[in-house]
């Protein structure tokens, strides 16, 4: 009788490995969740890792995998929100579209997100997002970070011809992120008033691109 082959071993272990990345991002979707729940009704500063742990039903030892601090799990919660701005983006692409509908669709289901939770808490995660970067920079250690909205949208519109050869998509992705992070910090203190956070972000936006599309290049 012949024996039966080890053909099927690699496949086992890529389900494996599969099954163990998908439970990983699910327990630490779950700390989020937790997370943002407890801040959402005894605020940011005085929920305690104890409590999330309590809360997501984990262990410390399991939290401090995920997240070496707990401001780590507030930053987690605004690369979410943004992610969750690039697949609107990304799914804009697939039909025609002109540049700043894209943005302006992009930014409307940011709001969106970012109106689920208290204002203040907001503040908390772009500062966090800001510290983040600064120990970067002066670590010198290059960002893996996915949380860069717009290149996709601007690689794509200056190979379509809606952006001039000139631009630098990196360079213009990188102010337009800004301007979603310092917007998002003004609207939560409430300085944008009766105008959305959508709008005048946008309008920013779109006024950025037209300067760098008309901005003549130098011989």
């Amino acid at each position: 009788m012949a024996r039966p082959t080890n053909s099927t071993s690699p496949d086992r272990g890529q389900r494996r490995a599969t099954f163990q990345r998908a439970n990983s991002r699910e327990t630490k979707r779950m700390l989020v969740q937790a997370a943002m729940a407890l801040w959402r009704t005894k605020g940011y500063a005085t929920t305690t890792v104890a409590d999330i742990c309590t809360a997501a039903g984990v262990s410390k030892a399991l939290f401090y995998f995920y997240f070496p601090r707990k401001e780590d799990v507030l930053f987690e919660v605004g690369v979410m929100s943004t992610q969750s701005a690039h697949r609107t983006i990304h799914d804009m692409l697939d039909k025609p579209y002109e540049i700043a509908t894209v943005i302006g669709a992009a930014m409307t289901t940011l709001e969106k997100s970012m109106s689920r939770n208290p204002r203040e808490l907001i503040i908390e995660a772009i500062l966090e997002g800001y510290r983040v970067e600064h120990r970067l920079i002066a670590e010198g250690t290059p960002s893996d970070l996915e949380d860069d909205m717009f290149s996709e949208l601007f690689t794509k519109a200056k190979a379509d011809g809606k952006l001039p050869d000139h631009v630098n998509v990196a360079h213009l992705a990188y102010l337009a992120q800004t301007f979603v992070s310092e917007g998002a910090r003004h609207w939560a203190a409430g300085t944008f008033g009766e105008r959305s956070f959508a709008d005048v972000v946008t309008d920013d936006i779109t006024t950025l691109i037209d300067g760098y599309a008309h901005r003549r290049t130098t011989p």
